[in-house]
């Protein structure tokens, strides 16, 4: 049955579920994923805290407890939020272990309506760190133009981190750059760089949705045969910056110091359009020290049907970077294109954790117990 998905971990790719909640915890669900689908580690987001959180009656008991304890609603969802990704990392721990630290993480978000406050960010990566408590935790920092020294400063602390929402070449080699400035600090102050770990999350599906919703626009036969490769193009060139990035003298000489890659991860990876391929961003992502997350649906198809034939990455830049200038060409930008989808990617998790606050605020108030 996992053949593909045995092949794709053969790869070097590690495979990360891209969803919690409580009841895939307790069901023993993430357990038999890890055990029989080579899951070695899951990303949260707000938008997947929303629906948990919203769905079943598996959060009923603790926040009935919150309720009469008569917490905010802010302090409620974080204790919610920190007690499933505490419980996913207990549960992950032997595959930390194993790993030597590398797989079997969990990550959780920072609030994201601090995504252009970097003071507030730090201080948030730190209360999170700590509430959450675990070594194989991992803090979700988005790339936005404030989150960058925030992520410096936070790696200079020793605290892991995942940057999430990388759409641009150019923004993802300023998340490498701070990252290795982050280890810098955190060698001056005598850390041990050996257990800091970080993933940069380059997303890829919205990519295409972006670019495929202008490539119509413009409506040619050379627009239409465009449709479907800006995404992954997009994504390879960025592993040919982790290549170049990772090969320099300044690497070498925190490599030597114990520091570990920044491994590329390749985030939102369910294929939005239903004309394409279901494993489209696994099939053709493969590359070694890579991060495949995966939403359910596509981790099936993958095991299910999936392609693996080996890298698919390594060779493939020229064509991508062909298939990406043909695109702007056309007259579509590619920097307005990555700017409008940081712009709905912070506006997305916004709404999503202002939704998630509404509906946790109505659950205190309909399990609150009655006065007297």
């Amino acid at each position: 049955m996992t053949d593909a998905l045995k092949r794709l971990s053969e790869e070097g790719v590690a495979i990360w579920l891209d969803d919690l909640s409580r009841k895939r915890i307790t069901s023993g669900n993430l357990a038999e994923l890890i055990d029989q689908q080579h899951v070695v580690g899951v990303t949260t987001n707000p938008t997947i805290f929303q629906k948990a959180i919203s769905q079943g009656d598996g959060y009923d008991q603790q926040l009935s407890d919150l309720a009469a304890r008569k917490v905010t609603v802010e302090e409620a969802v974080r204790m919610i939020t920190t007690a499933d990704v505490r419980d996913a990392a207990d549960i992950l721990r032997p595959v930390f272990d194993a790993t030597d630290g590398q797989d079997g993480r969990v990550s959780i978000e920072v609030d994201p309506r601090l995504a252009h406050n970097t003071k507030a960010t730090v201080a948030e990566a730190k209360q999170l760190a700590w509430l959450v408590d675990r070594p194989n935790t991992l803090i979700k920092i988005p790339a936005t133009e404030a989150g960058l020294p925030a992520i410096t400063e936070v790696i200079g602390l020793g605290i892991s981190v995942n940057v999430t929402l990388i759409f641009s070449l150019e923004r993802y080699r300023k998340v490498m750059d701070a990252y290795l400035t982050g280890l810098e600090k955190a060698k001056e102050r005598g850390l041990d760089l050996s257990l800091i770990r970080s993933v940069a999350s380059f997303f890829v599906s919205r990519v295409d949705t972006e670019i495929d919703k202008r490539l119509n626009d413009v409506g040619t036969d050379e627009a239409k045969a465009l449709r479907g490769k800006a995404a992954v193009a997009n994504a390879r060139l960025a592993y040919q910056a982790y290549e170049e990035v990772f090969s320099t003298s300044r690497w070498s000489a925190l490599e030597s110091a114990g520091a570990n890659k920044q491994r590329p991860l390749w985030a939102s990876t369910g294929v939005k359009d239903p004309s394409y391929k279901d494993t489209l961003y696994v099939d053709d992502l493969v590359a070694p020290n890579t991060v495949n997350t995966m939403p359910e649906a596509t981790l099936l198809a993958v095991e299910d049907h999936g392609v693996i034939t080996g890298d698919t990455i390594t060779g493939t830049y020229e064509q991508a970077r062909a298939d990406l200038d043909a695109v702007e060409r056309l007259g579509i930008s590619y920097d307005d294109v990555v700017q409008v989808l940081e712009d709905e990617g912070v506006e997305k998790f916004e709404a999503s954790w202002n939704d998630l606050l509404k509906s946790t605020q109505a659950e205190l108030e309909r399990l609150a117990p009655s006065e007297g």
